[in-house]
């Protein structure tokens, strides 16, 4: 299978443009025979680089407050169909997408979640998995999510399941991903090598797994002119870029089929093989013969986290919950 990263910036807080580059990098992808492709945490409508360098957590700032303002407006809300464009390209070329967005679902309020989002080559919307913990920083920006979204979903000879960013560091949502038969994991972050290089291998060895790593890019002429604040945004792009790529590709043996890549914008390409898999599982299988299910078990809860739970029996949310 034919897969890619797509190293692109997003046109940053902007969901409409962005979601257009992004259908544009489907496109040009399916050119190129791509049957999966990968972008970035939050691509869409970017990442919020600017918590971390405008004093981000000072309560009650009308600074953060503007910004966090602007940043859920253009969230993404799956149920208003804003993803219907990238459903239809991803029908359009036959070809899966995972894409990282800034969610920000009906029924939540104006809260917001990095999600990563699995589209299947029929288009349809397969997983939405909200970020089970935000890093740092971004805890005063983004709400906790929950375990719905860990699924994997079948794609040819593979078996496909995505975390966002750091995330991809925690045990048990890596082994709850590889108890349901992944072997090509997509890992998306924000930007920078710095990220990638060293826990995509890693991943690729513990799981005997290919490892996808998708990164955006954050560079000085991506900042645009416009949003609130501006003059602050100005002033801390002196130390841009603030993401600079990273994507690459391990396979299960933990060679690189694309090293972490910091210079390219655009579509990132390799071919996997499945059989490499199944050899590199001859000695260690990380779910198989090697999980002990009898001293080992996982729980994973799937419910939605939601504020209101039905008990009508006439509400269909009450047979959802």
């Amino acid at each position: 299978m034919r897969v890619a990263a797509a190293q692109i910036a997003p046109v940053w807080l902007d969901r409409e443009a962005t979601l257009a580059r992004v259908i544009e990098q489907i496109d040009q992808a399916a050119v190129r025979g791509v049957e999966l492709v990968a972008f970035g945490e939050t691509l869409v409508p970017g990442y919020p680089f600017w918590v971390e360098r405008t004093d981000g957590a000072r309560f009650d700032s009308a600074l953060q407050k503007d910004l966090f303002a602007c940043y859920v407006d253009q969230a993404v809300c799956i149920e208003s169909g804003h993803l219907d464009g990238v459903c239809d390209a991803a029908r359009r070329n036959r070809m899966a997408v995972v894409l990282g967005v800034l969610e920000r679902p009906a029924d939540r309020g104006d809260s917001v979640y990095a999600s990563a989002v699995y589209l299947g080559p029929d288009g349809r919307i397969g997983s939405v998995h909200r970020k089970l913990m935000p890093t740092y920083e971004e805890r005063l920006v983004w709400a906790i999510g929950d375990g719905a979204g860990l699924r994997t979903h079948r794609l040819g000879d593979f078996t496909v399941g995505a975390l966002n960013c750091w995330e991809n560091w925690m045990p048990l949502a890596r082994v709850a991903l590889q108890a349901q038969g992944e072997d090509l994991h997509v890992a998306i972050w924000p930007g920078n090598a710095r990220n990638t290089r060293e826990i995509t291998r890693f991943m690729a060895l513990e799981g005997r797994s290919y490892v996808l790593s998708a990164s955006g890019l954050m560079r000085r002429e991506d900042l645009p002119e416009g949003l609130p604040h501006g003059d602050r945004l100005e002033e801390a792009a002196r130390d841009m870029p603030w993401a600079a790529g990273g994507s690459c590709l391990a396979g299960p043996d933990g060679r690189w089929l694309i090293e972490p890549d910091e210079t390219t914008c655009g579509l990132l390409v390799a071919d996997i093989d499945s059989r490499q898999v199944r050899r590199a599982r001859q000695n260690f299988d990380p779910s198989g013969h090697y999980s002990r299910p009898d001293v080992f078990q996982l729980q994973l809860d799937r419910q939605r986290q939601t504020l209101l739970a039905p008990i009508d029996p006439d509400d269909p949310r009450t047979r959802e919950n």
